[in-house]
């Protein structure tokens, strides 16, 4: 990958990454919009930004056939005059919300207080490690909900197990180690928890009242299901899927 001169201006790493999600019809329209063609655009990356992409590759982004590497997707958006978020797809994977917000690693990292290579490591690994004080940076400057900034870290599974574990036995347990993965306030996860709990449990107690028979199955299949989507389910509480 050959890194653009503003990239190399700003940033001493220029990791080789597989490209991002490229929306080619939002690139396509936006050049339209500017009364550009393909041609403009390919000179407007060599002249601006140093790379030498022919107007035939121009022209196979935009119809989806190949993407653009992360410093041609910055450059293409510096000569589009968007940001590079507007030609992205939906972000999912860390690396992608940050090109999303048009940073670079270093600035990503040290605005949430790590070191690039550490950060680098976290994002092409998948697994974030930083702790509780980091991780509310992360979702702040990338503006991350709590469900993305789940979802970029991957902790589903960790947090899908957790909060089983909190409806299912005592919920007052698992305030911390919830509070450790996710920028929650203590208190609103709190409350959060109890009302998983309760609702767990009013399931399971609505079996007794029917007596046995049929209402054993029922309530199992009940209590399954609620476990199953309880990560919806603490996401609607807590106000973070949105």
């Amino acid at each position: 990958m050959v890194c653009s001169r503003h990239a190399l201006a700003t940033s001493t790493v220029c990791p080789v990454h597989s490209s991002p999600p490229f929306n080619a019809p939002a690139a396509r329209r936006l050049r339209a919009a500017l009364g550009m063609a393909p041609g403009h655009v390919a000179y407007g990356l060599r002249a601006q930004y140093g790379l030498l992409v022919a107007p035939e590759t121009v022209m196979a982004w935009e119809q989806g056939e190949q993407s653009p590497s992360s410093a041609e997707l910055t450059a293409l958006a510096g000569v589009l005059w968007c940001s590079p978020g507007e030609l992205l797809a939906e972000p999912v994977t860390l690396r992608e919300h940050r090109l999303a917000r048009g940073m670079d690693p270093e600035d990503l990292a040290r605005r949430v207080g790590l070191e690039a290579n550490a950060y680098l490591k976290m994002e092409e690994s998948g697994r974030w490690k930083g702790n509780e004080r980091q991780s509310a940076a992360l979702a702040s400057v990338l503006k991350l909900t709590l469900a993305q900034f789940v979802a970029v870290t991957g902790k589903q599974e960790e947090l899908d197990g957790l909060l089983r574990s909190a409806a299912t036995t005592r919920w007052q347990a698992y305030v911390k180690p919830l509070a450790k993965l996710l920028p929650v306030p203590k208190a609103h996860l709190e409350r959060v928890l109890e009302l998983l709990h309760n609702e767990y449990q009013q399931r399971m107690v609505a079996t007794v009242s029917w007596g046995g028979g049929e209402s054993s199955t029922w309530t199992g299949d009940a209590g399954r299901q609620y476990l199953e989507a309880i990560s919806e389910r603490f996401w609607s509480l807590a106000g973070g899927a949105g």
